[in-house]
C-alpha cells in the first residue's frame, strides 16, 4: 500500500497550541485517510459522518484544544461545537513525518465540563487583542 497515495491534507498544526498545551509539536500538515470514513462506520461514530468534510475548519479554528494524557507529545485534540460536538484526535506519524486524525466522534458536554475543569482540554479562542 502505497501510504502517501491514501492520505488527503486536511490543515497543518499551529505552534500556538505549544504553549497553551505545554508541548512540543512541529508545524506539520495533518492528514487524514482516505478510509477515514469507513473507519467511523465501523466503530460506528455515525453521527460525526456529515463533519468529515468540515476537518480543516475544526483544525484551524477549534473551540477546544487538548492533549490525550496518554499520549503526550504525541497527540493533540481538537473539539469544535456544532449541532454535535465533534472531537478530532490527531496522532504523530511514527517516523514524525507528518500528523494524522487517528479518529473523530461526537463529546457530551458533560465530558467538555470535565475535560475544562480537569485541564485536559483548554478554550482555544485565545483573544490576541487581550495584551494590546
Amino acid at each position: 500500500m502505497d501510504e502517501k497515495n491514501d492520505l488527503i491534507k486536511v490543515g497543518k498544526y499551529d505552534l500556538r497550541y505549544n504553549e497553551l498545551l505545554s508541548i512540543d509539536i512541529e508545524e506539520l500538515d495533518i492528514f487524514r485517510s482516505k478510509g477515514l470514513p469507513a473507519h467511523m462506520v465501523k466503530r460506528k461514530h455515525f453521527n460525526c459522518l456529515k463533519y468529515i468534510d468540515y476537518l480543516p475548519e475544526i483544525i484551524e479554528n477549534p473551540d477546544y484544544v487538548g492533549v490525550n494524557p496518554n499520549e503526550n507529545d504525541k497527540s493533540i485534540e481538537f473539539i469544535k461545537k456544532y449541532s454535535k460536538n465533534v472531537l478530532v484526535g490527531v496522532k504523530l506519524e511514527k517516523n514524525g513525518q507528518y500528523l494524522y486524525v487517528s479518529s473523530m466522534y461526537d463529546i457530551q458536554d458533560s465530558k467538555i465540563s470535565r475535560r475544562l475543569y480537569s485541564g485536559r482540554i483548554k478554550n482555544a479562542n485565545i483573544d490576541n487583542d487581550a495584551n494590546k
